[in-house]
């Protein structure tokens, strides 16, 4: 398979606290940017990676959206079409950590969404917590948003994601579109404007090859399991630091919410 548009990304995610107390703590992480397209011919193509079934590496449509085992394409083109931003012949980029070994956690899954002139109408982030629930955040791409440059973007939080957070605040990301490196940066800023917790993922690109595949397994062993394993490690540090601890309050009804881009990558996210 030739001129693939999905890809292995290498690379380390940070978090910084700020409230109530500081606390920082980073690790590696190994995560795929698919084409939703490409799944079967990934699926026949590959010996150590597998669609919907199980293997060394998978990905399983059932992780994601509406978790019904459904192909995951038409489910993101009807979020962008209910939002306005229909993707008719488009493509759907999914930025994930693959299964390992049968297991999987992702606390943020990123779709990028493209209409069929090439053009990104906006980006969904579908973000999960350890207690089961799941709430996305739809951002449609600014009307001037030059191709390749960051998004700048913003919404208000809605999802109870850590317990030592409550509702209050806004994030606010600085998303790039995939190439050859890929960097997030999201800024939980409290309703006074301060900043409270920032979140970085940078990430190089790799071949997605059954070679490169193994090699994570040396360079980022235990992938997946070390996502879930560091959530609970922190947790537990906040605790012995007497960290407030924030009941889960019950999932917003609806799935989806908007938020909105700014013009210019100038906003304050970019200084973070």
């Amino acid at each position: 398979m030739t001129d693939r548009r999905s890809a292995l990304y290498l690379g380390k995610v940070m978090h910084c606290r700020f409230a109530p107390m500081r606390h920082r703590f980073r690790y590696r992480v190994a995560s795929l940017l698919l084409d939703l397209d490409e799944l079967p011919a990934l699926d026949s193509a590959m010996r150590l990676f597998s669609v919907d079934r199980g293997n060394l590496f998978s990905f399983h449509q059932r992780d994601h959206g509406p978790g019904d085992g459904a192909p995951l394409k038409p489910w993101v083109e009807a979020v962008f079409a209910e939002q306005g931003c229909a993707i008719p012949g488009g493509r759907v980029l999914c930025f994930c950590i693959p299964r390992t070994l049968g297991y999987a956690f992702n606390p943020l899954t990123v779709y990028w969404g493209y209409r069929a002139d090439g053009s990104l109408a906006g980006v969904l982030y579908e973000v999960k917590n350890t207690f089961g629930d799941q709430h996305c955040y739809f951002i449609p791409a600014a009307p001037d948003h030059v191709p390749g440059e960051p998004l700048v973007q913003e919404a208000r939080k809605v999802f109870h994601v850590s317990p030592f957070f409550d509702l209050a605040g806004s994030y606010r990301f600085r998303t790039d579109e995939p190439s050859e490196t890929l960097r997030l940066l999201i800024r939980l800023v409290g309703p006074d404007g301060a900043d409270r917790m920032i979140a970085t993922h940078a990430a190089e690109r790799r071949t997605l090859t059954d070679r490169t595949l193994t090699a994570t397994l040396f360079s980022h062993p235990l992938n997946t399991f070390k996502v879930i394993a560091a959530i609970l490690w922190e947790a537990g540090r906040l605790r012995l630091k007497k960290a407030k601890f924030h009941p889960r309050p019950e999932p917003p009804q609806a799935p989806v919410s908007r938020g909105q881009s700014h013009d210019s990558p100038t906003h304050p996210a970019k200084a973070a």
